[in-house]
C-alpha cells in the first residue's frame, strides 16, 4: 500500500490521500500527530455518488441552514456534520454531538435545555444544557428518531423561538447554535405512523443529506480495508489482503458499513498467521451476488435488506404485498389475479379474505376432536368489540378447534384486574393501565398495539366554568376513572402547567358512572374522558374542551395477553392479532359505515360515534424500540409522580418474536 499523507484542511478535520482515493475523516481531538488515527466512521471519495455528497456538503457548510443526516448505521453520519461544522463560519465554536437514543426518559429534558437547582432530586446546582453548552457553534441530534415524543414537542418549540426553557426556571434562554440532526430511522415513515411529528420533520428536514451505504459504492471497500490494514498495523509492516479476500470484501454486504468493515479488518489482523489475510481470516460468510436485474435477485435484495433493518413478519408481508398489488393490477378481478401471480382461485380468495379485502366465505362448523378455548375481554367502544361484531375470529378459531368466549369491562383498570384474576386470557387496554398492573403483579405481556390518537382523549369543563387554562385546576376537584389512560393524560396537563398531582383532588369515577351530571352540579370542575364518551360529551353545549392530549401525551392502545396463555398458544395469538388488524383498518377506512353498523350495539348515536372512529386509531401493529421506550417513558413519569409503588421495566414484558 502506497504512504498515506495527512492534509491538514480545518482544525478538526483531515483528508488522507491514498493511491485508490481519498479518506474524509473527523477528528475529536486536535490532531498534531500527521500519522494519528482517521475514524471508522469515515468516507472514501473514491466513487461518483461520495464525490457528489462531497460537493453537496461543501455548499451547505457555509450556510446555517438545520440539515437533516440519514444513513444507515456506521456510514459516517457524525462525520458528515463534523465536515459541516468544520468548513462553517461556526468552525472555531464548540461542537457538541448528543446521543438523542440515550437520554433518559425522565432526565432528557434536562440534559438538552439544563436545569434549574432544585429543580428535580439531585438537582444541587444550575445546570447548563447541551443547546447552551453548544452557544455560537453547532450541536448534532444524533439518532433523532429515537427522540421520545415529549421531547419532540419542546424540540420543535426551540427551533421555532431559537431558545430554552431550563427545568425548574420560568426564564427563556436565547441560543445561537447550528442545529444538525442524524438519524437511521425512516423518518417519513415515522410520521405516517405517528412515531415521529410531522411538524418536527419538516422543520428538521430544511435540508437533507443522505449518505449511501457500503453496499452501493462497492468501489470504496478496497480503499477503506486498505486504510484500516495500515491503521491496526501498529508501526509494523502492514498485513496484505489476498485476492480471495479482496473478493470476499467486496461481495459482503455490510449492514453495518464502514464500522462493521473496521472491526472486520481489525480481528483479521490478529488472525493472520503470516502477514497475508486470506478469506477465511475475515470470519465472512460468503455470499454469491444475485443476478441483476432477475426476480430471484430482486427479492432477495428487498428480503437481505429488510432483515439488516429489523423488520418483521418478512414472509407474511412479502405474500401480503404481491397479493395486493396483483389484486389492484387487475382492477379487482379475481381470476386475472390469480392468473398473474399463478395460483387458483381457491388460494387467492383465502389470501384476500385474511387481508379484508374481500368477505370470508361462509362455512359449516367442523367438529373439533378437543375443545379448547380463549377468553377475550372487551370494551363496548374498543378494536376488540369492533373484532366481536364481525364474527370473522369465531370461524377461524373454531376450525381449528377453539372456542372463543367474551367477556365485557367498562375500562382499562378493570380489564387488567380480569387479567390478574384468571378471568381472561387477551385484553385491549390503553397505555397507563398495563403499567398500573405490572407494578401490581400482573402476569401480562404487550403483544401489540395501535398507533396514537392524542385527540381521542381529553379534559373538559362545563361550558360556564371559570376554568380557562390548565394552570387553573390548581385546587380544583378532577373526576377520572383511576388507573385509566387518562390517568397519565392528566398528569402531564399539570406537569405543562407546572403543578403536580398533590395540586389537584382526584375524584374516582368509573366510566359507568353519570360524571356530566356531576360537572353540572359542580361536584366535579373537570373531567378526564377518552373516546367515544369524549365524542358524546363535545356535542354537548354545556361542555367545552379544556385540553386532549396533543402534545402531552400519545393515547395508545396496547394488546396484552396472559404470559402463561401466551407463551402456550402462540398460534392462536397469532390468528387473533391479525383478525383484529383487519377489523381496525376496515374501521379506518369505513367509519361511516362502521358506526352505523355498530350504533344501535353500543347505544351511541352514529354521528358521535362516527367522530370518534375519525379521531381514533387501529393496526395491531408489532412492538417495538420506539414504542417500548415512548411506554417505558410513561412509566418513569408516573413513578416519578409517586404513582407506582416501584420502578416499572416494559421491555421485561414485551414479546420478541
Amino acid at each position: 500500500m502506497a504512504d498515506t499523507n495527512c492534509l491538514g484542511i480545518s482544525g478538526d478535520i483531515q483528508v488522507a490521500e491514498t493511491s485508490r482515493g481519498r479518506v474524509l475523516a473527523a477528528n475529536d481531538q486536535e490532531r498534531t500527530d500527521r500519522k494519528s488515527h482517521i475514524r471508522a466512521r469515515a468516507m472514501i471519495i473514491a466513487d461518483p455518488a461520495t464525490n457528489a455528497l462531497q460537493q453537496k456538503l461543501d455548499r451547505l457548510s457555509g450556510t446555517e441552514m438545520t440539515v437533516l443526516v440519514l444513513g444507515e448505521t456506521g456510514t459516517g453520519k457524525e462525520l458528515v456534520a463534523r465536515y459541516l461544522h468544520a468548513h462553517s463560519p461556526r468552525k472555531n465554536s464548540p461542537f457538541v454531538a448528543v446521543n438523542c437514543g440515550a437520554l433518559t426518559a425522565g432526565l432528557g429534558e434536562a440534559e438538552l435545555f439544563g436545569h434549574e437547582k432544585g429543580a428535580f432530586t439531585g438537582a444541587v446546582k444550575d445546570q447548563k444544557g447541551w443547546f447552551e453548552a453548544a452557544e455560537g457553534g453547532t450541536i448534532l441530534l444524533d439518532e433523532v428518531g429515537d427522540l421520545p415524543l415529549n421531547l419532540q414537542v419542546k424540540l420543535l418549540r426551540v427551533l421555532q423561538e431559537r431558545e430554552v426553557t431550563p427545568l425548574g426556571s420560568r426564564k427563556t434562554v436565547p441560543i445561537n447554535v447550528r442545529i444538525i440532526a442524524a438519524t437511521n430511522v425512516d423518518l417519513q415513515a415515522a410520521v405516517r405512523e405517528k412515531l415521529f411529528r410531522e411538524d418536527l420533520f419538516f422543520r428538521l428536514s430544511v435540508s437533507s443529506v443522505e449518505i449511501p451505504p457500503l453496499r452501493h459504492r462497492r468501489s470504496a471497500i478496497a480503499p477503506l480495508a486498505q486504510h484500516f490494514l495500515s491503521t491496526f498495523s501498529g508501526g509494523r509492516v502492514a498485513a496484505v489482503l489476498s485476492a480471495d479476500a479482496l473478493k470476499t470484501l467486496e461481495r459482503h454486504d455490510w449492514p453495518g458499513n464502514i464500522r462493521e468493515l473496521e472491526n472486520v479488518i481489525q480481528n483479521a489482523v490478529h488472525m493472520a498467521e503470516d502477514g497475508t489475510i486470506r478469506s477465511q481470516d475475515l470470519g465472512l460468510v460468503q455470499e454469491v451476488p444475485p443476478s441483476q436485474g432477475s426476480f430471484d435477485g430482486l427479492i432477495r435484495s428487498i428480503v437481505q435488506d429488510a432483515i439488516h433493518a429489523g423488520e418483521g413478519d418478512i414472509l407474511e408481508r412479502t405474500i401480503s404485498s404481491a397479493v395486493i398489488s396483483a389484486f389492484e393490477l387487475s382492477g379487482a378481478n379475481q381470476v386475472h389475479t390469480a392468473t398473474m401471480l399463478g395460483t387458483t382461485r381457491n388460494s387467492l380468495r383465502t389470501q384476500l379474505a385474511k387481508l379484508g379485502l374481500i368477505e370470508p366465505r361462509r362455512r359449516g362448523r367442523l367438529r373439533p376432536s378437543r375443545v379448547a378455548e380463549i377468553n377475550i375481554g372487551y370494551q363496548l367502544y374498543g378494536a376488540s368489540s369492533l373484532l366481536k361484531s364481525k364474527g370473522t375470529l369465531e370461524q377461524r378459531l373454531t376450525e381449528l378447534g377453539i372456542n372463543v368466549a367474551w367477556k365485557e369491562y367498562v375500562a382499562g383498570p378493570q380489564m387488567l384486574k380480569g387479567l390478574k384474576q384468571g378471568e381472561i386470557d387477551f385484553g385491549t387496554t390503553g397505555e397507563a393501565p398495563p403499567i398500573f398492573a405490572q407494578a401490581d403483579g400482573v402476569p401480562l405481556v404487550y403483544l401489540a398495539h395501535d398507533p396514537p390518537s392524542p385527540t381521542a382523549e381529553a379534559i373538559v369543563v362545563h361550558a360556564g366554568s371559570d376554568l380557562m387554562t390548565l394552570a387553573d385546576l390548581k385546587g380544583r376537584r378532577v373526576g377520572l376513572n383511576y388507573g385509566s389512560n387518562v390517568q397519565y393524560l392528566l398528569v402531564r396537563a399539570l406537569q405543562k402547567a407546572r403543578l403536580a398531582i398533590d395540586d389537584i383532588v382526584q375524584i374516582d369515577i368509573p366510566p359507568s358512572e353519570p360524571p356530566l351530571a356531576l360537572l353540572e352540579s359542580g361536584e366535579i370542575d373537570a373531567w378526564c374522558i377518552w373516546d367515544p364518551m369524549l365524542s358524546v360529551a363535545l356535542r354537548s353545549a354545556n361542555l367545552r374542551l379544556l385540553a386532549d392530549g396533543r402534545g402531552l401525551a400519545p393515547n395508545r392502545q396496547f394488546y396484552l395477553g396472559r404470559r402463561s396463555y401466551v407463551s402456550s398458544n402462540l398460534q392462536t395469538i397469532d390468528i387473533l392479532l391479525k383478525e383484529l388488524q383487519v377489523a381496525g383498518e376496515q374501521a379506518v377506512h369505513q367509519p361511516a359505515s362502521t358506526a352505523k353498523r355498530l350504533a344501535s350495539e353500543v347505544n351511541i348515536t352514529a354521528p358521535a360515534l362516527e367522530a370518534s372512529l375519525r379521531r381514533m386509531t387501529f393496526g395491531a401493529r408489532p412492538m417495538n424500540r420506539s414504542v417500548i421506550a415512548e411506554q417505558q417513558l410513561i412509566a418513569d413519569t408516573l413513578y416519578m409522580a409517586d404513582m407506582l409503588a416501584s420502578p416499572v421495566l416494559i421491555s421485561d414484558v414485551v414479546l420478541i418474536g
